[in-house]
Order: structure tokens, then C-alpha cells, then sequence
């Protein structure tokens, strides 16, 4: 009765963690055996019968009756004079089997038992929790703000899952309070000792391939597919779709009539400015559509070293590179080429580089990232501008100017 009433005891965590019976069984025998081989030392020759059904559980231990005085194994062998006080009519050499009640283990054994199997189910249970959200890497996912911290924010969804949202997963727009629901993707998901450590992100180009997928229904459907999704978390992005039916315009279905589609998607994403581009196997068409809303007049590629210079109106120069540099540098992470943005019709221009004994080179490498890589492409813009779209001080700027008009425009 001892041991039916433990078992009972023993499967209230059955209730709070949705463990099956069987799998509570197999953790119960795991545990019980383990006690065995310490008060015991080993555990081979007992008999450990679980009724999942009844929640009961027998303990046997088997012995081989021996003459008395000559029991070298106690836990193997029982003399003649103890094994007949459990059946007066045993002789040397008969197998006997006695039951081990749970009071013989000891209170102390018994409570290493309950915490052991605590221990032994929460095992199973992040296990569990691991195999679970690894099945879901990719997917998005919607938690609660359970805990906001300097670093990361972390979150729990409907089963008391811990979510962990590091502040670089982050939108640099987004901004939670506590019991607010976030929606982002699983992006990775690790055991760190037992322990699943599960990572949410709102900035991988997943999620927004993810946004596209629940709130466009073609896409849903496999009638438009994303070849290629990149972005500037907040700011900017870029995606290429396709469709194999001619009969189904794919940028025009996910942005929608005066971009009713998309809205969702860019409101969700802090109003990050979303281009959505034909996909082509052409690679200069590709360069081409990839660099709108510019116009490009045309494309020189080299495939071996993958770069490609592209020439644009004076006008259109300002649109190809984008604020900051954003448009430039995603139309090369869509495109796998790297980009050179030179001005049509400007015969007279000089490579920055060629500057390098006046001018610092890790000024020129700070213009080429928002692609001004020659000298009129830096004076056609004026001192406020250059100073946004670079990381550089006013007055270095202002040097770099007085340099180049002294220099190029004499």
C-alpha cells in the first residue's frame, strides 16, 4: 500500500507537465532502479513490476538459498535459516524472491527518490520543449513580454515557455511594454546544459519572407514564390518574387491596390520601406530592378570577379545609392554583385583613391560605402548631406571638400 500511495504521489507531475503514464513508468523504474544500485550496489537481480493502468509498483529481489555461514553475497544469496522464515519449506540451492518494500530503502532514500524523479521529469520535459520549438526554427511565433531587461527581452508563450529576444533581434523602432504580444521567429534553438535556450528575431529577412507568407495568399499558395528576401532591419528592404503562372503578376499581388497588401507587412516592421522586384535570371536585369526606383541607363558586369559598374543620369545617382546607402548596398545583397555607381555623360572624373596622400584611406573606404567612390561624386552633393550619409565628423568633410575642388575643379 506504501508504494501505491508514492506512485500516486508521484504522478501529480504527470498532471502539470503532460507526461504520459508510460513514459512517468519508464522514468520511475530509471529512478528506482538507481536507488537499488545504492543501498544494494547492484541492481540486476530484482524484479521492478509497474502496472501502468493502476499506478501500482512491486519491487522483487531475487537470492539463491546457500548453507548457513557461507553467504559471501548477501545481495545475491540468503542463508537456509532466513530463507525459511519466508517459506519454512525452501532448500539450498532454490531460487527465492522477496518483496522490497519502500520503508526498507530508508526516509532518507525515499526523499532522494522524489527528488531524483523531479529531476528526471523536468529532463524529459526540456527535452520535450527542445524537439518541439526545433521543429519550429524559422517559424513565426507570437509570445507574451514576460520580463524586459538592457540586453534582450524575454517572453513566454500560452505553456510558460521562456522566449529570449536579444536587443540585437530587435527593430530598432520597436518598443514593448510588459503583457504586450510580439511576433517573431523561432530563429535558433540550443540546450545549454539541459536547459532549451530559445531565440526569438524580428530582424532576419525570414521574418519578413515569414510576414509575406501569412498575409499574401498566392504566396501561401505556392503561386508566387521568394526567390530572395534582404534588409536593413527598420529602414529598408528588398524582395524578389516569381511566379510560374504568366497569368498572375507577382509584384503586383503582394503590394496590392495602392499597396493594401503590404501595408500589414511594412506596419509589422516599423514601417520599414519594402521594394518588392521581379526576379530574372538576366543578372543585368536583375542589377537593373534591384537598384529602383532608379533608372539605370546600363550595366558593365564581370562575372569572375562579380562586380558590376552601373551607369545612371546625374539625377538618378542620388535614388540608385539611397539614404545612407541602403539602396545600393541591398541591391547588391540581393544580386551577389558589387556595385559601382557611375554618372552618364560625365566624361571628367577622377577615383577618390587618387587622393590618398591628401586624404585619409579610411575617409575615402567611408565615402565608397555609400558609394561615392570619385571625386564629383562627393562635390555634387552638399556638405549637410555628406555629413548624414557618413559616419564622419563636419569638419573632415569640409577638408575632403576644399581638397577635391582645389585639386579636381582647377
Amino acid at each position: 500500500m506504501e508504494n501505491l500511495a508514492l506512485i500516486e504521489s508521484f504522478s501529480e507531475f504527470k498532471d502539470d507537465k503532460f507526461i504520459d503514464r508510460v513514459t512517468l513508468m519508464a522514468i520511475l523504474e530509471e529512478v528506482f532502479r538507481n536507488a537499488l544500485k545504492k543501498k544494494f550496489g547492484s541492481d540486476e537481480n530484482f524484479d521492478i513490476i509497474i502496472n501502468p493502468d493502476k499506478g501500482d509498483l512491486e519491487i522483487w529481489r531475487n537470492r539463491i538459498v546457500v548453507e548457513d555461514g557461507e553467504v559471501e553475497e548477501p545481495n545475491e544469496e540468503i542463508s537456509l535459516t532466513e530463507a525459511r522464515k519466508i517459506e519454512p519449506d525452501f532448500e539450498v540451492g532454490e531460487d527465492v524472491s522477496e518483496e522490497v518494500k519502500l520503508i526498507d530503502l530508508g526516509r532518507r532514500s525515499i526523499l532522494a527518490l522524489r527528488q531524483n524523479l523531479i529531476s528526471k521529469i523536468h529532463e524529459h520535459d526540456n527535452t520535450t520543449i527542445y524537439k518541439q520549438f526545433k521543429d519550429l526554427e524559422g517559424e513565426i511565433y507570437t509570445a507574451e513580454v514576460h520580463h524586459i531587461r538592457h540586453k534582450a527581452i524575454i517572453l513566454l508563450d500560452d505553456e510558460g515557455n521562456e522566449i529570449i529576444m536579444p536587443k540585437d533581434r530587435q527593430i530598432p523602432s520597436d518598443f514593448f511594454r510588459k503583457g504586450d504580444n510580439v511576433r517573431g521567429i523561432i530563429e535558433s534553438v540550443e540546450l545549454k546544459g539541459s536547459k532549451p535556450s530559445i531565440i526569438m528575431s524580428r530582424t532576419a529577412p525570414k521574418f519578413l519572407e515569414q510576414l509575406f507568407f501569412q498575409e499574401i495568399p498566392e504566396v501561401f499558395d505556392g503561386l508566387i514564390t521568394i526567390k530572395k528576401a534582404v534588409r536593413i532591419p527598420g529602414e529598408k528592404a528588398k524582395v524578389a518574387v516569381d511566379s510560374y503562372d504568366d497569368r498572375i503578376d507577382p509584384v503586383g499581388a503582394c503590394v496590392g491596390m495602392k499597396g493594401s497588401r503590404i501595408h500589414g507587412i511594412v506596419r509589422e516592421l516599423g514601417n520599414e520601406n519594402i521594394d518588392v522586384i521581379n526576379w530574372t535570371n538576366n543578372p543585368q536585369l536583375m542589377v537593373t530592378r534591384a537598384l529602383s526606383p532608379a533608372r539605370v541607363t546600363s550595366v558593365k558586369l564581370d562575372d569572375e570577379k562579380m562586380t558590376a559598374q552601373v551607369y545612371l543620369k546625374p539625377e538618378e545617382v542620388s535614388k540608385a545609392i539611397g539614404r545612407g546607402g541602403h539602396n545600393i548596398r541591398l541591391a547588391g545583397q540581393l544580386t551577389g554583385y558589387e556595385i559601382d555607381v557611375f554618372r552618364e555623360g560625365v566624361e571628367e572624373d577622377v577615383e577618390l583613391t587618387e587622393f590618398s596622400d591628401e586624404i585619409d584611406t579610411w575617409i575615402i573606404e567611408e565615402f565608397k560605402k555609400i558609394g561615392l567612390d570619385t571625386a564629383r561624386s562627393v562635390l555634387e552633393l552638399d556638405v549637410a548631406d555628406l555629413i548624414k550619409r557618413t559616419d564622419l565628423e563636419e569638419e573632415t568633410v569640409e577638408e575632403v571638400v576644399r581638397i577635391l575642388k582645389s585639386e579636381f575643379e582647377d
